[in-house]
């Protein structure tokens, strides 16, 4: 079977807007019109359509889920990676938190968690590893279109392809200061099931 992975559109947050929730940021304009291409890029109807339960990937989905109205949908718990504690950064900008950022990446510690809210590495693996294993029993030959978020995919990836490291390795690769993220928003990141295993594949259209 096949996935093909999508990150939300460009969401208020990604423009720099403050948030105190982070399920309720919503897509921008530009976000929006990201959402429509990609349902526009489609040539192939999926079995299943798979959102988190955030607004933005919702947003997201909403033209393709309308282009293909007999397909089911179904949400998931593949919501972004909240490794900063909530109660203490909601409504921060990128540069307050710069330093807790560095301190928690460079450390590297896959099993800190750093307060109520958040989760640690080794439990955003653990998600990922689940929602793998749920697509994997999914009929040969399905194709299934998944509206996630980019650290989530981030890791589904790292989890396929550098399945020889061990948490803290996948970790150690996974953020670099001054880099633009890993998935941008609205880009496609396949996977193809290959017996028993996942393989990366093209990111393109399906």
């Amino acid at each position: 079977m096949r996935v093909i992975f999508i990150r939300h559109g460009q969401s208020t947050g990604n423009a720099g807007v403050p948030c105190d929730d982070l399920g309720a940021i919503e897509l921008t304009e530009l976000g929006q019109e990201q959402a429509r291409e990609v349902a526009a890029s489609w040539t192939q109807a999926p079995a299943l359509i798979v959102t988190s339960p955030y607004t933005r990937t919702q947003q997201t989905a909403a033209p393709t889920i309308a282009r293909f109205p007999g397909v089911p949908v179904e949400v998931w718990p593949i919501e972004e990676f909240t490794y900063l504690q909530p109660a203490r950064w909601n409504g921060t900008r990128s540069a307050e938190r710069m330093p807790h950022l560095e301190r928690y990446w460079s450390v590297a510690d896959p099993d800190y968690c750093d307060g109520e809210g958040a989760e640690s590495f080794g439990t955003l693996l653990r998600r990922c590893e689940a929602a793998l294993t749920r697509l994997a029993a999914m009929p040969t030959g399905s194709l299934v279109y998944v509206f996630g978020h980019g650290q989530f995919i981030q890791a589904a990836r790292a989890i396929v392809a550098d399945a020889h490291l061990d948490d803290r390795g996948k970790m150690l690769g996974f953020w670099r200061k001054g880099e633009p993220p890993a998935i941008s928003n609205a880009q496609q990141v396949g996977f193809h099931w290959q017996g028993d295993r996942w393989a990366c594949a093209p990111a393109i259209a399906a």
